[in-house]
């Protein structure tokens, strides 16, 4: 009997015991099912679909969730990071399709249910280096957090490649750009420019430190770029986040912060149909100029420059600082000019005719109020801009731009009415040539899809050749030279703001005198049957070009006009750009914005799930 109590005794004891272990792992069970899997991550080089050196995780949840991710580096945690869904399409060769800038985190909410996820953040490492990545996942039943909210923590320490080597770390920010090429041309060395923003205290020095290099898709390995850093503005005002008379906070983060923004021109390869990763490196204090050699050089005095590189020398005339001769470096002892009706330039306009007053051109300007030149390696600019000689009442300016190692330079004019006037000519985008330099003429008709040649040598003075405003492109060349110059129509827009445009039968057109040229008639009654009415041209108007403006060579088994057709495909398809920076600690988590009138944002109460 006493055993039998003994058991008894014992029975129960062994019970609880049993039921505390069961409980223990059904509670140990539940906890390692609340995990943050890691099943993989690892320090990547830039490509195009993540252009910039990064960490990257595959992540499993426990059960699908709205989620908000924090990954720490070495203990720093990153500002942002990028999140996808594992069954969103990823192509690493192309720039990314879809990103979250943080002004969205803010707003809507990321609503979306994720389970299995990519997690993607920036990472400046250095080769052979470990590295420490901590990520934290808190898990919410809605978008905002709240006391029942679960943080998962998952961390790994992993090791940099060290196959390969990156920039000099006394370098501390880059910024990424991705060009794509989407015309089937492969580029070599082709100019590209970007606009950047810059913290001041990060862009003290940006003509001396900054460094560009291009990473190589399939071996990483990098090579720095010719570069060039000019149009360096700054807005170092900070906003004013002191209370109201009443004393109350206007508001908790600025609306801006104090900004530098640069030019940053560099010299590119991208192949035929893809897409290629540019690091522009800067924040170097210690950094001192660095010189490029290319082809490209400037000399003279303002306005009158000559621009050369290996393909072509231009002369702009020393009075007014438009196109006054052009050479090709192949065919010297055949250089293109005017110089007979009064100014003689090359380049004429814009232009306009408002009798009893002088028919004025841009051309005819005698060191024109304007005048601002940029010398580099990469681009070269010349720019001019005043009134038009005897009409305050018009503005225009006319920019060049070169570049090396290509036989063509840009053309931008633009003619701005600031007060309304009453004129027989309006007119924009001449060249004008000594007729003997040149034997034909042949452009693109859009309206009989054709291309016309025709002879100019023997056209009658003063007969006007038709052809559409958006011609696309238009060639006058020298069949017994074998050199042709091509204009090739990369813009043109017209607008107004107090008025709207009224134009009479835009149309463009050649012409032949003693020279020969090609010129837009914007409103050009001058050339109509009824030439002696006035059209006016009103208030707030303002006309615009852009061209290239191409010199080649050809000989008789060639299309006169082939480099024209070839080039026109180039420069109407350039370089696609993408900037992708990284999310700076100092950008805010909210975001304010500033409505003209006190209302509803459209925003209040949405919940988007997605």
């Amino acid at each position: 009997m006493k055993k039998l109590k003994l058991f008894t005794l014992i029975c129960p004891f062994v019970f609880l015991v049993s039921m505390i272990n069961s409980n223990s792992v059904i509670a140990q069970k539940a906890k390692e099912d609340k995990a943050l899997t890691i099943i993989k991550i690892e320090l990547g080089y830039p490509d195009p679909g993540i252009p910039f050196y990064h960490f990257k995780a595959s992540l499993e949840l426990p059960q699908a969730s709205i989620i908000e991710v924090e990954a720490a580096v070495d203990g720093k945690v990153l500002r942002a990071t990028d999140l996808k869904r594992e069954d969103e399409p990823e192509d690493l060769h192309r720039p990314p399709l879809s990103e979250r800038p943080p002004s969205g985190y803010s707003l809507s909410l990321d609503g979306t249910h994720y389970k299995n996820l990519t997690v993607v953040g920036w990472v400046k490492w250095q080769p052979g280096k470990d590295y420490n990545i901590r990520l934290t996942v808190r898990l919410k039943k809605t978008t905002k957090p709240a006391a029942d909210d679960q943080f998962l923590t998952a961390s790994r320490t992993v090791k940099a490649p060290s196959e390969v080597g990156v920039f000099d770390p006394a370098w501390k920010n880059y910024k990424s750009v991705v060009l794509s090429e989407t015309a089937g041309i492969s580029r070599t060395n082709e100019a590209t420019e970007v606009l950047l923003p810059f913290y001041p205290d990060e862009a003290q020095q940006l003509t001396r430190d900054v460094r560009v290099v291009a990473v190589d898709p399939k071996t990483h390995a990098i090579t720095e770029v010719a570069s060039q850093v000019y149009d360096v503005q700054e807005y170092l005002k900070e906003d004013n986040l002191a209370p109201d008379t009443k004393g109350v906070p206007t508001r908790n983060v600025p609306l801006w912060l104090p900004t530098v923004s640069a030019r940053v021109a560099f010299l590119a390869d991208v192949p035929a149909k893809t897409s290629r990763v540019f690091l522009v490196y800067y924040n170097n204090p210690d950094a001192m100029v660095k010189f490029y050699r290319t082809d490209l050089s400037v000399q003279g005095e303002a306005p009158g420059l000559q621009i050369d590189n290996d393909k072509i020398s231009v002369v702009l005339h020393a009075n007014s600082g438009h196109l006054d001769q052009m050479t090709l470096k192949s065919k010297p002892e055949y250089p293109l000019f005017h110089r007979l009706e009064t100014n003689g330039a090359v380049h004429w306009n814009p232009d306009i005719y408002v009798p009893p007053m002088a028919w004025t051109h841009s051309a005819d300007w005698k060191n024109p109020k304007g005048n601002k030149v940029i010398s580099g390696t990469v681009i070269a600019k010349s720019e001019v801009w005043d009134n038009l000689r005897g009409v305050p009442e018009v503005d225009a300016s006319v920019r060049y731009e070169f570049y090396p190692g290509v036989p063509y330079f840009i053309s931008s004019t633009c003619m701005r009415i600031n007060e309304t006037v009453n004129c027989l000519a309006l007119r924009n985008a001449e060249m004008v040539f000594r007729r003997e330099l040149i034997t034909h003429a042949a452009w693109y008709d859009i309206v009989r899809d054709t291309v016309i040649i025709y002879d100019v040598q023997n056209m009658p003075d003063l007969t006007d050749l038709k052809m559409e405003a958006d011609v696309p492109w238009i060639v006058f060349f020298n069949k017994e030279k074998g050199i042709g110059f091509a204009g090739i129509q990369l813009d043109y827009s017209n607008s107004g703001i107090e008025s709207p445009t009224r134009l009479l039968n835009p149309f463009f057109y050649i012409t032949g005198g003693p020279w020969i040229y090609w010129a837009r008639g914007l409103s050009h009654t001058f050339l109509s049957s009824n030439m002696q009415q006035v059209v006016p041209v009103l208030k707030g108007n303002v006309f615009a070009e852009k061209w290239a403006y191409l010199m080649y060579e050809f000989d008789k088994n060639t299309l006169p006009y082939a480099a024209a057709i070839s080039w026109q495909k180039r420069l109407t398809h350039p370089l696609r750009i993408q900037l992708v920076e990284e999310v700076d600690p100092r950008v805010s988590k909210t975001l304010q914005e500033v409505f003209m009138d006190k209302g509803k944002s459209g925003w209040e109460g949405r919940d988007t799930h997605k």
